[in-house]
């Protein structure tokens, strides 16, 4: 039998935590989920629940009920005679408490 190890635990550096949030991704979608209150987010592909729920906690000082995350399908770029894929990101939707919310726009 293998030796058994354990793993350490991610380290929820702030500055860490903060640099998985990429930016808030506004849809359609994703202005209909707002009347349910869950926000979507593109974050890092490496982002795990755990980290994108505490870092949306310190962002925003809300309380996180759930994360739920998807890989969007890459999709292909053309610039000219040149093909390449557009940047690879991983999609959270945030579910937060009752009462609480995220002022994404403050002046509109």
């Amino acid at each position: 039998m293998g030796r058994l190890t354990t793993l350490k635990p991610r380290h929820n550096d702030p500055r860490r935590l903060v640099d998985c949030i990429i930016r808030p991704l506004v849809t359609e979608k994703a202005t209909r989920l707002l009347e349910q209150n869950q926000y979507t987010f593109a974050v890092r592909p490496q982002a795990t629940k755990p980290e994108i729920k505490a870092a949306i906690e310190l962002l925003f000082d809300v309380k996180v009920v759930a994360v739920n995350t998807l890989h969007p399908a890459e999709r292909s770029k053309r610039v000219g005679r040149f093909a390449g894929q557009k940047p690879h990101y991983k999609k959270a939707m945030v579910t937060l408490a009752e009462g609480s919310q995220i002022v994404l726009f403050p002046d509109v």
